[in-house]
C-alpha cells in the first residue's frame, strides 16, 4: 500500500520539525537538507512509496544498500526529521506525492518546513535573500525569528508549491522558506543562508554550514549533472518561486 513505510523503529516527539529537500532551483533545498542529514548523523527512519515516485533505486559510492530514491531521516536529539530526494518529481505525480506526504506530516502533528529557490541574478559579494511565507498560524514565526516576507507578489511551483498548496487548503500551519538563489547551477551558498538564517533559528539546532561554503565549487560540480536533469524537467515541474506577473 502506497504511503510513508517505516525502515526503523517509531520515534516519539513532543513538538518534531520536518525540513523537505525535494530538488529544485539551485536545489538549495537538496543541498539544505544533504547537509543536515550528513552533520547532524540522522538515521534513516522510512521511506516515501507515494504514487508517481519514480520506481528506482540509488546507491553510494562504498555502500552496497540500494533505497528509494525519497526517503525521511530522523535525529531525535533534535526533535528533527529531513525528508530527502534523489530524484525529480514529475508533473503527473506532484499531486498525489503532495497529498501522500501532507497525509503523513498531519498525522504525525509534524511542523513541515518547505524549501524553494528564488531565480536571482546577484553580483559576486552579494548574500542571497531569505523571506519566509506560511499557512495557519506559522506566520508568528516569521515575526518571532525576523524573517523578512517577500516583497512582491510570487508563486512556487513543483513539488515544493503543492506541499505548501495542501497545508493551505487545510489550514495546517507550515513554513514556506524562499531564498535568492542560481537558475541554472547548484547554489550551496543560498543553501547556507537557508539553513544558518532560517532553519537553524527556527528549529533550534546549531549547524556548521562552514564545510558547504569552503567546498562550494566542489559540491557545484558533483550536483550539476543532477542539476541539468532538473532542467530537463519542464518549469512548472520544478520547485521554485516565482514572482506573481509570470504568470498573469
Amino acid at each position: 500500500m502506497p504511503g510513508i513505510q517505516l525502515q526503523g523503529p517509531e520515534v516519539t516527539f513532543e513538538d518534531p520539525t520536518l525540513i523537505e529537500g525535494f530538488p529544485g532551483v539551485g536545489l538549495v533545498g537538496k543541498i539544505a537538507t544533504d547537509h543536515l542529514v550528513r552533520e547532524l548523523e540522522m538515521d534513516y527512519y522510512a521511506s516515501v512509496d507515494c504514487e508517481g515516485l519514480p520506481r528506482v533505486s540509488v546507491y553510494r559510492g562504498g555502500d552496497g544498500r540500494a533505497r528509494p530514491p525519497v526517503r525521511i531521516y530522523v535525529s531525535e536529539e533534535h526533535d528533527l526529521f529531513a525528508l530527502q530526494s534523489d530524484a525529480p518529481i514529475g508533473s503527473g505525480a506532484v499531486e498525489t506525492v503532495a497529498n501522500c506526504v501532507t497525509g503523513w506530516i498531519a498525522e504525525q502533528g509534524i511542523r513541515p518546513i518547505y524549501l524553494s529557490g528564488l531565480p536571482t541574478e546577484r553580483d559576486g559579494d552579494g548574500q542571497p535573500s531569505l523571506y519566509g511565507i506560511a499557512t495557519g498560524d506559522e506566520t508568528e514565526t516569521l515575526a518571532e525569528h525576523d524573517i523578512d516576507v517577500p516583497p512582491e507578489d510570487g508563486v512556487v511551483s513543483g513539488p515544493t508549491g503543492a506541499l505548501l498548496n495542501r497545508a493551505a487548503q487545510r489550514a495546517y500551519g507550515s513554513l514556506g522558506l524562499i531564498v535568492g538563489s542560481s537558475r541554472q547551477f547548484p547554489d550551496p551558498e543560498a543553501a547556507s543562508v537557508l539553513l544558518e538564517e532560517g532553519i537553524a533559528p527556527i528549529a533550534d539546532i546549531s549547524i556548521d554550514v562552514s564545510d558547504l561554503v569552503d567546498r562550494a565549487e566542489e559540491i557545484r560540480e558533483k550536483r550539476e549533472q543532477f542539476a541539468r536533469q532538473m532542467q530537463e524537467v519542464s518549469q512548472d515541474e520544478s520547485s521554485q518561486a516565482q514572482p506573481l506577473r509570470m504568470y498573469q
